[in-house]
């Protein structure tokens, strides 16, 4: 009902809470989203499309590596581990390669989404966005979460792709707004949204 929220896709990562009316951002990506990153990682190891599951797969597989781990505060940046690991490739086992980058990247997602939980003293966290299907880092939110006592959810699949400007509309739609131009700015921030379905 009042969750933490942990937004990971391509286009964003971003640990978000609902107050006054918005949501608020805590912490969020300072370069690449992580789905974006986990793409471009898929890509030089030669994944097929989508590589995120495929990157998933391997990963399960691997021995960890070191990679540099970035946190300030509660906001992150993937662009220097990204580029770390594929500074591995030549030397490395692709297992490897995403064991250690997917459990370094979702350890700073479970850091950060932990901090705002504590800040925030919520009791919940939803887990939603394209990479919300990853089981990995499911579990490592899911004990996260079990050991501060707060509820763990993930958004059903179907909700979780891109299909936000859908999902937006119908938004609209229900709570009787109506516009015939929609104003799209791609560069709209989830807080610069007022909530005025949810108050």
């Amino acid at each position: 009902k009042d969750p933490v929220t942990l937004y990971v896709s391509g286009g964003n990562t971003q640990v978000l809470a609902f107050t006054e009316g918005r949501y608020r951002i805590f912490g969020e990506t300072q370069d690449l989203g992580i789905g974006n990153a986990i793409d471009k990682l898929a890509r030089e190891l030669g994944l097929e499309h989508p590589g995120g599951p495929k990157l998933e797969e391997l990963a399960k597989h691997g021995k960890y590596i070191e990679l540099p781990y970035v946190v300030k505060g509660m906001d992150l940046s993937f662009s220097g581990i990204l580029t770390a690991a594929k500074k591995l490739i030549p030397k490395h086992k692709p297992e490897d390669i995403c064991y250690s980058f997917q459990e370094t990247c979702f350890a700073m997602l479970t850091e950060v989404t932990e901090r705002a939980v504590a800040h925030t003293e919520k009791e919940e966290v939803l887990l939603t966005g394209g990479v919300a299907a990853n089981k990995r880092l499911q579990e490592m939110l899911s004990i996260m979460c079990k050991e501060r006592g707060a509820r763990f959810y993930v958004v059903n699949p179907e909700f979780a792709g891109d299909n936000g400007a859908m999902i937006a509309w119908v938004g609209m739609l229900m709570s009787g707004q109506k516009s015939t131009d929609l104003g799209i700015n791609r560069y709209w921030r989830t807080d610069e949204v007022e909530i005025s379905w949810r108050l």
